[in-house]
C-alpha cells in the first residue's frame, strides 16, 4: 500500500507536489524546533524523505502525445 499514489491526476501539477513537500517540510522544522520529540522528528523526517523521493525526485511525467 502506497501513502501517495504517484498515478493519481491531483499530483500531476509541480505546484502542488512543490507545496506538498514544503508543508512537510515545514512539520520538520517545527518539530525541531518546539517538539524536541525525538519520535515525532524521526516520523517527520521519514515523512518528509518519502514525500520528496516520490513527488519529486523520481517523478516521470507523461510523455507528450
Amino acid at each position: 500500500m502506497k501513502i501517495i499514489d504517484p498515478a493519481h491526476p491531483f499530483y500531476k501539477p509541480l505546484w502542488r507536489r512543490v507545496v506538498i513537500t514544503a508543508v512537510v517540510a515545514g512539520m520538520l522544522v517545527f518539530e525541531l524546533l518546539v517538539g524536541k520529540d525525538g519520535f515525532w522528528i524521526v516520523i517527520t523526517g521519514a515523512l518528509l524523505a518519502y514525500t520528496a523521493w516520490i513527488l519529486l525526485i523520481s517523478w516521470k511525467d507523461d510523455p507528450p502525445p
